[in-house]
């Protein structure tokens, strides 16, 4: 017999299906879809990490939002303040989002871009509920797009447009860009860099660890469609690079062997490049439900 919660998890869980967020009409619709139905099946509420208690004022900054603006105190001072509650931590999320042409593949319903879309679009929604500015930058070989972090009214809807514009460039730069990024993170906050990570581990390295010793508490999302992980070619097949062009004729034997082998390899070198560099590490797979990506934001904040 199925529980009335246990049924409510399933549903909650189809909510976070990338196929079933895809056939939404916009990306805020998926966002919201996403994130509640996360919380629907934790059994908590969406609305979360408000509280009502008052705990200080804070000077108001570029970038806050003014519908937290005392007016009274600016009544009697002529100076500007917001309030500030239990639960606010007012943390500054950057989302560098990778869009080279890597990133439009798909084996299936959603490519690795949309699929990272969804989960840009959710981590914004979620931090936006908590008044936390949002900024994103979208990289290939080189910065393509650029907002700055803001929790203002219309953030939103600002980044959700910037995001449903964007498409599959040129060759990828994770790293170059990571460096330029550097250039608009003066003040501290959390970085989560959304990428398949086709990239030099060693460059990699050295443009995550000045961000992290910066102060930033980086999160690195790695997204990956599950025939990159797991080929199911049966014949010999002819890989290209989309990027380069250049082709590659492998057989299944090397498939089943070499192939995975090497993505292994790749992968341990990225998780080992994180922990190196006090950074938090995820794999994401395209036909996998966004959870696991909105967990590991919530328990990385937390610890932020």
């Amino acid at each position: 017999m199925v529980t009335q919660a246990a049924a409510a998890r399933a549903s909650a869980q189809a909510l976070l299906r990338p196929e079933v967020l895809a056939s939404l009409s916009t990306l805020e619709l998926v966002a919201r879809s996403a994130v509640e139905g996360y919380f629907q099946g934790l059994h908590r509420s969406p609305r979360f990490g408000f509280s009502q208690e008052f705990a200080e004022y804070k000077a108001y900054a570029e970038g806050d939002d003014p519908r937290f603006v005392d007016w009274n105190v600016f009544a009697r001072t002529d100076r500007t303040y917001i309030r500030r509650y239990q639960g606010e931590t007012n943390t500054r999320l950057m989302i560098a989002l990778d869009v080279s042409g890597s990133m439009g593949y798909t084996s299936g319903p959603v490519s690795k871009l949309q699929y990272a879309k969804f989960v840009a679009a959710s981590l914004t929604y979620m931090a936006l509920q908590q008044h936390d500015p949002v900024g994103l930058i979208a990289f290939d070989e080189k910065i393509r797009s650029y907002r700055p972090p803001s929790s203002r009214t219309g953030s939103l809807s600002a980044i959700l447009h910037e995001l449903d514009a964007l498409q599959p460039g040129s060759r990828s730069d994770v790293a170059g860009s990571l460096k330029a990024l550097r250039e608009h993170c003066q003040r501290r906050g959390l970085v989560a860099v959304i990428s398949d990570l086709y990239c030099d581990p060693e460059a990699l390295t050295r443009a995550v660890q000045p961000l992290a010793w910066s102060g930033h508490d980086m999160l690195i999302l790695q997204v990956l469609d599950r025939q990159e992980l797991d080929p199911k070619w049966e014949e010999s097949v002819m890989l290209e690079d989309v990027e380069s062009g250049d082709q590659l004729e492998v057989s299944p034997d090397y498939l089943r062997t070499t192939y995975r082998e090497r993505v292994q390899e790749h992968l341990d070198k990225m998780k080992r490049i994180a922990a190196g560099c006090g950074a938090d590490h995820a794999l994401l797979v395209t036909d996998e439900p966004l959870d696991k990506a909105l967990r590991r934001y919530l328990m990385f904040r937390q610890r932020a």
